[in-house]
């Protein structure tokens, strides 16, 4: 991706990736270094404790020997023990073994020049009966040490034995497992390491090197253009889960909770529009119908890099355009209508005229009588029994249209509607595409050809029938009749997505709009009946 502009570094800024990768190598290097740390002490706490263990366990060895208990009593203590003594701690590894009398004097020492001097060290609490341990610099320099008594048969204290391992000894232990403890750090280092670097690149692959300044200013652009742009837009991810949507797409969808992470199959959606969303195909200005919108619909999936990611929607209100097109057509049929009429009154004033000019008077004034009272009559009906301007022009327009294509549009003399202050548009998507759809139905029939129009108000209510003499509208199509996009024409004049199969939906929407019920008798020879209330205002598109 190409970074605008706009985002372009600044010096000194560095990425997110890089950042995040300074952050975690710092966090790697502390918490190697902390568990270093805590592993050293562990194992400096495990060699003391096991020295203070093991001389324990030797102290109370030889406190319970049967030789040491006669040896301290007998004429020679040295003599019976210092050979027995050195060999136990030559064996044992510890650094000296001290068999001393009550008195400090010791019996026993790794130097035999110590031998008969006082003891350096704590024996009270041996005194005392009991086995302890301690540091303490004796004359071997700092060691741990294990002093215990030695008891003759009446319990009484008859010596002392004390065991210990110099500081040094136990250094040299320790050391022996520092190199595993800083091999095991210094693993542990590099694979943070690498690990830190290789979701730093994936990082920086997925953010495209931008730093966090710049991450934050094309959120707040992107925000600005979402809810700056007029048409609605919509983010649909590869699951058919909406994952962005921005005020105008919530508002030409009717959706008033954020739809954000719910499925489109669950917006409520028409069944077509949601189809479209879900296949997640490229669409050019496709027309679909809502409840009470009629939208023109753009979506294009993107593939960043080869893999699917869902789509982008766009959606244009085609609402008020369509209304206007209809009533533009109105126009436009009426305007036919009156160069037909004109064309017609033409011919039939030449005529006229011919007759004068040969001096047949009477039967001039009888011909243009007759003409004038066949083409007035459909004129005075329509303008007699409909008191709505729109509704009279669109009557006349299509009854026009319908002479042209050699179908006979009709206006049942009972119909009687005056104002009923439902918006022209709305008649003309109703009235209009009822009545293209029984002129296009009564093309596909036998002659005669006929369309008939009835409109009366009753009780409160607006009544429409429009009947034709076509094939009609099988059983089996019902269900479909009013979908957009379903049309009984056989042709590729106008695909699905501009246009075609658009006229019955309208006039559904427009229906449902006022509050009213579209019926349709199905057999041949098709009858289409709406029923609107009147006064009731309609709901807000």
């Amino acid at each position: 991706m190409r970074v605008p502009a706009f985002l372009s570094h600044r010096r000194g800024d560095a990425s997110l990736a890089r950042r995040l990768l300074l952050l975690q190598a710092l966090v790697v290097v502390v918490v190697v270094l902390t568990m270093t740390a805590v592993a050293y002490l562990q194992a400096r706490q495990a060699v003391r404790q096991a020295a203070e263990e093991e001389t324990t366990a030797i102290v109370a060895s030889l406190a319970d020997s049967p030789l040491v208990r006669s040896a301290v009593t007998g004429p020679d203590p040295t003599a019976a023990l210092q050979p027995y003594v050195e060999e136990v701690r030559v064996d044992t590894g510890t650094s000296f073994i001290t068999v001393l009398a009550p008195d400090r004097t010791r019996f026993t020492h790794p130097d035999p020049a110590e031998i008969g001097k006082p003891f350096i060290g704590t024996i009270d609490p041996a005194l005392a009966g009991e086995t302890f341990t301690e540091t303490y610099t004796g004359t071997l320099g700092p060691s741990v040490r294990a002093t215990g008594p030695v008891l003759d048969d009446d319990g009484e204290v008859v010596a002392v034995v004390s065991a210990g391992v110099t500081v040094e000894a136990i250094g040299e232990d320790l050391a022996v497992a520092v190199p595993g403890i800083l091999g095991t750090a210094a693993a542990t280092l590099a694979v943070g390491a690498l690990g830190s670097a290789a979701l730093s690149r994936r990082l920086r692959r997925q953010t495209h090197g931008l730093s966090p300044a710049q991450l934050a200013r094309m959120v707040d652009y992107h925000h600005a253009v979402l809810h700056a742009v007029r048409e609605g837009l919509l983010l649909v991810d590869d699951q058919q889960r909406v994952q962005l949507v921005n005020d105008e797409a919530r508002r030409l969808l009717g959706l008033t909770e954020d739809p954000t992470g719910r499925h489109v199959g669950e917006l409520g959606l028409p069944p077509e529009l949601s189809a479209a969303l879900g296949q997640q195909r490229t669409a050019v200005d496709e027309v679909h119908v809502t409840g009470t919108r009629v939208l023109v619909v753009n979506q294009a999936p993107p593939r960043p890099e080869g893999r699917s990611a869902g789509t982008v929607v766009t959606l244009r209100d085609h609402t008020e355009l369509q209304g206007l097109t209809g009533e533009l057509d109105s126009v436009r049929a009426f305007a036919e209508s009156l160069r037909a009429q004109a064309h017609e009154a033409a011919n039939r004033l030449h005529t006229t005229v011919s007759l004068v000019e040969l001096g047949r008077t009477q039967e001039a004034i009888d011909f243009a009588t007759a003409q004038l009272a066949s083409a007035q009559q459909l004129t005075d009906r329509v303008v007699d029994a409909v008191g709505d301007p729109v509704l009279a022009a669109l009557l006349l327009g299509k009854a026009a249209t319908a002479h042209e294509r050699g179908v006979l549009l009709e206006v049942d003399p009972a119909t009687a509607v005056g104002e009923i202050g439902i918006p022209g548009g709305d008649l003309v998507t109703i009235v209009g595409n009822l009545l293209d759809n029984a002129i296009d139905a009564a093309l596909a029939g036998e002659p005669p050809r006929e369309v008939q129009f009835a409109a009366e108000v009753d009780g409160g209510r607006l009544e429409i029938r429009v009947e034709d003499t076509g094939p009609g509208v099988r059983e089996e199509d019902l269900p479909r009749l009013f979908e957009r996009g379903w049309s009984t024409k056989e042709t590729t004049a106008a695909p699905s997505g501009l246009g075609r199969g658009l006229g019955l939906a309208l006039v559904a929407q427009a229906v449902a709009r006022h509050g009213g019920t579209l019926t349709v008798r199905p057999g041949p020879g098709a009858l289409f009946t709406v029923v609107l209330p009147v006064g009731v205002p309609a709901v807000s598109r």
